[in-house]
This record gives C-alpha cells, structure tokens and sequence, in this order.
C-alpha cells in the first residue's frame, strides 16, 4: 500500500514555511509545462510534507496565468497523496468576518480562461464532483483550527472567479443570492485536477475581506486586505504544524475513494488511447499503465 504523502499549496501571502526543517528543494519539469515554483519537501516533528507556491515567490503568477496542470502533475510526480489548499478569500455571508477560516465542501467554477483538465486528445475521462473535497481531510481541519482556537466555519460554497479584478457589486450581489459562502479566484480548476490525479484535496479559505456586495463594509480595499492577510499568515503556519502532526497519526482514509476514482471515470478503451497523450499523462495514469504491462 502506498504511503499517504501531504502536501501544502499557499496562496497570497504564504510563500514559504520556516517552520520546516531539512529542507529539500525539488525543482521538477512537468508535462504541461513549468509549475509555479519549486516544490520544497522539509520535516515538521520528525515528519516530511510538501509545499508549493501557487503564486510564485514573491507572488509573481496572476491566477489566471498559473499552470495549474504543471502543479498538480509535479505533486503526482512525488507520489503526494492529500493536498491541503490555503487561499484568501472575500466574504460574501455578514457572520464570516476577516480571520475566519471557511473549511470548503463546494465550489462554482466561473472561471473562463483556464486549462481544466488533463484528459484531451485522445484520452476522455469524467470524473465525479459532487462532493469534491475529502471529508475526513474536512474534519481534521475542523479539530484543529478549534484547537488552536482560530475562528472557523465547517462547510461552505467557493465561488471561484477569473480575475484578477475583484466583482463588481452587481457580481458579488448575484454570487451571494447563489448563497456562496466566500468568493476567490484559485482552487478551480486545482480541485478539478487533484481529483483527476486521485489526489485527496481539502480548501481552507482565508477571509481578508467582505467582498463588494455590502454598503454596511467597505468596497475591497487592496491595502485592508494585505493587513488582514498578513495576519492570517501565523495562524496558518500554526494549523500546518499541528495538521501535520495530526495527519500522520494513523489517519484511516478507508472510507473516501479519490485514490481509485479514475476506475470508473476513463471512457476510452484502453486499446483506443492515442499513445503519445498516453506518454504525456503516464505519471497521472502511472498504475494503469504498469496494470497493463505498457513498455516505454
């Protein structure tokens, strides 16, 4: 049985974790391209995790110009098994205010100019996304932010925009009459693509901000949201720590089934996959082509 692996993706604001030990930098091409940093692998408590800079260092990679296949691929490559999203987010519900913490069950996806998937030219898969995040990754969350006594929220709806301009106030009236919960511009299609990779995949969202629809708060601010977001960068360094510990406890993932999902989800017979996007995709589809016996 493969060993569970833990990975960190930090959105705005969280480009690096001095908190980990040993550190060792994994500078790995992808085949879609480059990822948006290099993967730094290090030791908390005795333990090795994961950690990619979504935006780059020194936050260089708008969200629509982040090669989101790159990143989940590069994971893949090193056999990750959980990603744990940390990304700020604007609020679009009055009780929850900057420094919540919203553990996300549901997205909506409007983003428009993004690459989505891995499965094209040649090879179809449709995978499931009704319930796109791991619970047990959800309640694990949960324990700990109430741990550390971070204020939270368990459950909620991402709204998932393109950007980079924030909504307007007619954009976010319509997302909170949807009654989403928070509003970003990064974990779609990340969520999409951890699952097509049979990774597990939890989003912590980070409120900065109340998003425009509001005249009783202020229309987003850049700066109030830095300040805020800045704030947040401690307690999330904080949870990383103590969900690390936790996570490699003898965590039974028994009961969630993202690790196989690709077995009911590919549509082209295997005899029908175009060979060279066979190649392109062989880290995502690794233990199908060893079940096959495919000779490289």
């Amino acid at each position: 049985m493969q060993k569970n692996k833990l990975a960190f993706i930090g959105g705005s604001g969280i480009y690096n974790l001095d908190i980990l030990k040993d550190i060792v930098e994994h500078d790995i091409i992808s085949s879609f391209g480059n990822p948006s940093s290099k993967i730094i692998e290090g030791k908390i408590n005795g333990n090795s995790i994961f950690f990619l800079s979504r935006h780059g260092i020194g936050h260089q990679i708008s969200p629509s110009e982040i090669n989101y296949r790159a990143n989940i691929e590069c994971l893949k490559q090193l056999e990750v098994t959980d990603i744990i999203s940390l990304s700020a987010v604007g609020s679009l519900k009055n009780d929850l205010d900057p420094g919540t913490f919203v553990i996300i069950d549901q997205f909506i996806d409007r983003t428009i100019n993004r690459k989505k998937t891995f499965f094209e030219n040649g090879i179809v898969a449709h995978v499931p996304m009704a319930y796109p995040v791991c619970k047990i990754l959800m309640d694990l969350s949960k324990n700990i932010l109430q741990s550390l006594n971070i204020k939270n929220s368990y459950g909620g709806t991402y709204l998932a925009m393109e950007g980079p301009q924030f909504s307007s106030k007619a954009e976010s009236l319509l997302y909170k009459s949807w009654n989403c919960d928070v509003i970003g511009m990064t974990n779609m299609p990340e969520a999409k693509l951890a699952r097509e990779a049979e990774i597990r995949y939890a989003s912590i969202a980070m409120v900065t901000d109340f998003d425009s629809w509001s005249a009783e708060h202020e229309e987003v601010d850049l700066q109030i949201l830095l300040e805020t977001m800045h704030k947040n960068v401690q307690k999330s360094k904080n949870f990383i720590q103590n969900f690390s510990d936790k996570y490699f406890s003898n965590i039974d993932f028994s009961s969630d089934t993202s690790s196989t999902v690709l077995d009911t989800s590919i549509v082209t017979q295997y005899e029908n996959w175009n060979r060279d996007t066979e190649i392109k995709l062989s880290n995502i589809l690794k233990r199908f082509i060893k079940d096959n016996n495919v000779s490289r």
